[in-house]
């Protein structure tokens, strides 16, 4: 069972490397605002975090919904020392990699905002700023509101 757990568990830590890379590598296609790269990357990362968990979920079911420290605790003192090593190596990168992931959210979320803007002041410059213009008879045309259901004369 140990060997088991073990393996798990360094799998999870190799993955977790695996992860940092991919979300630093995205923060940088963010920087230099390459979406297409970003959608694949995307793709990886979310496959990433699938095998995660279910590597989490196998170990839960390898220790029939024990909590790991109470397994180690029940080891001999060189291997609770390989495992409570281990989970301590993995809490601290599922940490970096959320403050990293937040740090990408807030980049592309601040790349939306500033891309929605410019398309708003876009927009605005597009639109002449009076909708007034002249009939067949070189008077002003009326205004008609934009939900009309009919037109012309009774």
């Amino acid at each position: 069972m140990f060997a088991a757990i073990e393996s798990i568990l360094n799998r999870q830590d190799k993955a977790l490397d695996l992860m940092l890379e991919l979300l630093e590598e995205e923060f940088s296609l963010l920087m230099e605002r390459d979406t297409d790269t970003i959608m694949t990357l995307e793709f990886s990362i979310h496959e990433l975090l699938r095998q995660l968990a279910n590597e989490k979920e196998s170990i839960i079911r390898t220790l029939g919904g024990g909590r790991l420290r109470d397994y180690a605790e029940m080891l001999s003192q060189d291997k609770k020392e390989v495992i409570l090593s281990l989970w301590l190596s993995i809490d601290q990168k599922e940490q970096h990699c959320a403050r990293q992931a937040s740090l990408n959210t807030r980049l592309s979320l601040g790349l939306l905002d500033q891309s929605k803007d410019l398309l708003n002041y876009l927009h605005e410059r597009i639109i002449p700023p009076q909708r007034t213009s002249y009939c067949r008879n070189g008077a002003y045309a009326k205004l008609h509101p934009q939900a009309t259901v009919f037109s012309g004369h009774f």
